[in-house]
């Protein structure tokens, strides 16, 4: 995959995605002694930044597409749910018993169908194959797509675009697919730039795969990041090398961490996103990150957040989620 992949998929994805905001987060800058800087994808019309990778990616659909599949946390089955209707096609979307109700909700008022089964993102990613196989859909990855990658990749323009003196990148990691693409994109123009993948503690299966040296399984279990579960397939193509070869570092925050920082992106800046999108600001606020010599930023995207875990959290109140027990306390600065 190469920069002009991202720059003809931006072409494709303009007037549907939204060219998102980038905006200054003081008080997380006084964390960092550095400028840092919220990139706004959580005002994209599916309030996530899955819409940039489908969009790009069944605007390259083979003739005759009737219907398209796919296996998804939440986000992705939005974004693919969303492209589909624009185009009159048929989406089924295929998700594990771990994906919170609210998300499914959202995508079947986008006219998709989906399919619960059983536990994991790999359990969900078998039924979509067999679809694709059995039925005659075309299956769209969350992840480990070259047109996915490029759509995601989108985001790495329009940063460094905004803020050229860009030094750091923070970036949430999970099947690889929105890192891949801003790292490639990011680097190709500074080649300079750092990108740090973040994920949480609990099931990090592109970590794992990155230390083994090949993708492996990891448990999918409960998390308060719950988007960036499930594994990152044993056949993976795309996403695992190009993460290899781009990311600078990868860093991992515990649950606690992740809920701090849920209250912490709520109170000082009011905005409401999943726990899967504050694991930078949760790296920064636990002081693991190595320090930078210029602004940094990170992306802050999906507000299909399961509201009754997001009330809990940001009013300081215990949080339960499977065998997950996280103590709650009040927000203090």
């Amino acid at each position: 995959m190469h920069l002009s992949d991202i720059l003809s998929a931006a072409r494709v994805i303009a007037g549907t995605a939204t060219r998102t905001p980038l905006v200054p987060a003081p008080a997380f800058a006084a964390h960092a002694g550095q400028p840092f800087l919220l990139k706004l994808e959580t005002t994209q019309p599916i309030g996530a930044f899955k819409l940039r990778g489908a969009l790009n990616a069944l605007a390259h659909l083979p003739k005759g597409t009737t219907g398209v599949t796919c296996c998804s946390t939440g986000n992705h089955g939005r974004g693919v749910a969303y492209a589909a209707r624009a185009r009159g096609l048929k989406a089924v979307v295929c998700m594990s018993a771990l994906v919170p109700q609210t998300k499914v909700d959202g995508i079947r008022a986008l006219g998709a169908e989906v399919r619960i089964t059983g536990r994991s993102q790999d359990d969900a990613l078998a039924e979509s194959r067999r679809l694709a196989q059995e039925e005659g859909l075309v299956e769209i990855s969350p992840f480990d797509d070259p047109h996915v990658i490029a759509g995601q990749g989108t985001i790495g323009l329009e940063l460094l675009e905004d803020a050229p003196d860009l030094d750091t990148i923070l970036m949430p990691l999970s099947g690889g697919g929105l890192a891949a693409g801003v790292a490639l994109a990011a680097k190709a123009i500074n080649p300079a730039i750092r990108v740090i993948g973040i994920s949480m503690e609990r099931g990090a299966a592109m970590h794992a795969s990155i230390q083994a040296g090949h993708p492996v399984e990891v448990e999918e279990v409960e998390s308060l990041a719950d988007s960036l579960g499930g594994g990152i397939g044993l056949d993976n193509r795309l996403s695992f090398a190009l993460c290899s070869k781009l990311l600078d570092d990868i860093v991992l925050v515990s649950e606690e961490e992740i809920y701090r920082a849920m209250q912490a992106l709520y109170f000082e800046e009011r905005l409401v996103a999943e726990g899967a999108c504050v694991v930078g600001i949760a790296a920064l606020m636990a002081g693991k990150l190595p320090t930078s010599k210029g602004p940094l930023a990170t992306i802050i995207t999906g507000r299909n957040v399961d509201m009754e875990v997001f009330t809990r959290v940001v009013t300081g109140k215990d949080v339960t989620l499977g065998d997950l027990r996280i103590k709650g306390r009040p927000y203090a600065a």
